[in-house]
């Protein structure tokens, strides 16, 4: 669909959400077409999904990039906002996009900060703030990657505008939900580096992990967020470490292939 100018399609990608779908959609009926690609749900999410007047696509899983530019390539209009069905919109991040549309900008996409809740506590510092998220974009001039994680908005030139108010994530996942989905992450990370011939190192092994632990957890004050903050930073510092592990795991593999039997 071409769309109208200024008109906007929130999209929204699903899979089992129906524990916070609901509010996600609830935060985006200021938008003019509310759009959901889901890749399979067995719960109730659809459901919840109609009710809030949503149109909804099927789609197997592409993998996320993938997903996503699938999704917006489905949008009644031109102008889209690109949010998970675990996060929700704040009040003063949707009179902030309101007013970003109505003024008729110059820019084709604006980023705004993201506030993470872990462990039951909204971080403010560290690596869980102020994660800032492109999420609205005219999709004319940018596009999802193809990462399968990690995935990002591509813009192919023009402004981009920072705009004020948190673009909220709450996942209410416990920690050993938490955790898997880390694992999963860090495997399609190292996938990802294997493929692209990036070569794993002890320096990195052991430093990358630190060096990270002090840039989040004391120079951008993560120590202010309490236990969960400490907890936050010390899974990603596990993760830096866990993911060159696993390309090593990947190099090895590959050179015992090699090897004459």
């Amino acid at each position: 669909m071409s769309g109208s100018p200024r008109k906007l399609t929130a999209v929204i990608i699903t899979f089992n959400a129906e524990r916070l779908i609901d509010r996600c959609l609830q935060s985006v009926r200021f938008c003019d077409d509310l759009l959901v690609v889901d890749s399979g749900s067995t719960d109730a999410t659809l459901e919840i999904a109609q009710r809030h007047g949503a149109r909804v696509i099927h789609q197997p899983w592409l993998g996320y990039g993938r997903q996503k530019q699938f999704a917006v390539e489905q949008a009644g209009h031109n102008w889209v906002l690109c949010i998970d069905a675990d996060e929700w919109v704040s009040d003063e991040l949707r009179r902030a996009i309101e007013a970003f549309l109505e003024e008729a900008p110059e820019a084709v996409a604006a980023r705004f900060p993201r506030c993470n809740r872990f462990m039951g506590r909204w971080l403010r510092h560290g690596e869980g703030y102020p994660d800032w998220s492109l999420r609205l974009f005219n999709r004319r001039h940018g596009h999802w990657s193809d990462d399968p994680v990690h995935e990002k908005v591509i813009i192919d030139g023009g402004q981009i505008a920072t705009l004020q108010g948190d673009l909220m994530h709450e996942s209410q996942e416990r920690l050993h939900e938490y955790l898997e989905k880390q694992n999963r992450y860090t495997t399609l990370q190292a996938k990802a580096l294997h493929t692209r011939g990036k070569k794993p190192g002890v320096a990195r092994l052991l430093l990358s992990p630190l060096f990270r632990f002090l840039r989040f957890y004391f120079f951008r004050l993560g120590f202010l967020d309490g236990l969960p903050g400490l907890v936050h930073i010390l899974i990603g510092c596990m993760n830096s470490a866990v993911k060159q592990m696993k390309l090593m795991e990947l190099y090895r593999a590959c050179d015992h292939h090699r090897s004459p039997r």
